[in-house]
């Protein structure tokens, strides 16, 4: 999420989210193993405008993923779970890192590099970038004293609480209010 953009954007997201889910659901319904084809050159995009036409300058192939092969199978779960918590994401519009996601379901995702293949298979099906999924880095920092401010229509009061630290917000562009204060 860019600042205080438009909800256009997130929309476009959950309803190509929707659509692809939709398209496995009538597969299985009709008895077809669902086939889903991914450029298998492409990392994702890191065009925050979410015109993402970003490719590497490798050959183009696509990867069929299908329910034929287990390994197959397996990918195609992980994808499901974490689109669902990116549809979550930004429904609400809330942010999480690839990290989070990882701890929603640990016992299934067994290591975090298949959550962040999953977010790349993601962003290149959705030709968005993460950014634009609400997925964001791991918080570098904390911060605490006296210190007040809003993020995203949350209060932040670091003066009420001195002594606990507070994580960096995500989106700096979205911090209102700050006031500083060297007495209470």
């Amino acid at each position: 999420m860019e600042g205080k953009r438009s909800n256009t954007q997130p929309l476009t997201l959950i309803r190509k989210i929707k659509g692809f889910t939709r398209s496995i659901v009538e597969d299985l319904a009709r008895g077809r193993a669902p086939l889903i084809y991914i450029d298998r050159f492409r990392n994702y995009c890191t065009d925050t405008s979410g015109n993402c036409s970003c490719s590497s300058g490798l050959s183009t192939g696509k990867e069929a993923i299908s329910l034929k092969r287990e390994c197959h199978a397996r990918r195609l779960d992980v994808l499901l779970r974490v689109l669902v918590i990116v549809q979550q994401l930004l429904q609400e519009n809330r942010h999480g890192s690839k990290r989070d996601i990882y701890y929603m379901h640990p016992t299934v995702f067994k290591e975090q590099s298949v959550v962040d293949r999953a977010i790349n298979d993601i962003c290149i099906l959705l030709q968005c970038s993460r950014h634009n999924l609400n997925v964001v880095s791991v918080g570098n920092g904390l911060v605490m004293g006296w210190l007040r401010y809003v993020e995203s229509g949350r209060k932040i009061n670091c003066i009420g609480n001195p002594h606990t630290a507070y994580p960096i917000p995500v989106l700096v562009e979205e911090v209102d209010g700050i006031l500083m204060s060297l007495s209470v």
